[in-house]
This record gives C-alpha cells, sequence and structure tokens, in this order.
C-alpha cells in the first residue's frame, strides 16, 4: 500500500498533462468523425455541399471547444 502512495507522490508534477493526453482522445475521435462522415455526405449529395460544410465547421467547433477545455481544467484544478 505505501509502494502505491509513494508511486503517486512521485507522478503528482505530470498528473495535468497526462489527463489532458487522455482528454484530448475524445475531441481526436470526434473531428475524424466529424469530417469523415462530411466526406461521404459530399460524395453522395454534392449539390448540399454548403449547408454540409457549414454544419461541419459548427460541429468541428464544439469538438474543438471540449480540447481546449481540457488544456485550461488542470490549470483551474490544479494545486
Amino acid at each position: 500500500m505505501s509502494a502505491t502512495l509513494e508511486l503517486a507522490a512521485g507522478v503528482h508534477g505530470s498528473l495535468g498533462s497526462i489527463g489532458y493526453g487522455l482528454a484530448a482522445i475524445g475531441p481526436g475521435v470526434g473531428v475524424g468523425i466529424i469530417f469523415g462522415n462530411g466526406t461521404q455526405a459530399l460524395a453522395r449529395q454534392p449539390e448540399a455541399a454548403g449547408l454540409i460544410r457549414a454544419n461541419q465547421i459548427l460541429g468541428f467547433a464544439f469538438c474543438e471547444a471540449l480540447a481546449l477545455i481540457g488544456i485550461v481544467m488542470p490549470f483551474v484544478f490544479g494545486t
């Protein structure tokens, strides 16, 4: 049990970095899904390119906002 506590104390300085690395997986997957499905939609209905592109940009902005929140949270809740 004490070995676990010593390990946690030794890694304390980089927990924010590890947390952000894990938090960046979600927005990365989300951006990939958005643009992958957008490309398929453009291939199926090229006449709707303006609407599809607008929805892609909106979804991308929301996913990137999650990534930026992930960057800020270690600083807000850090010790």
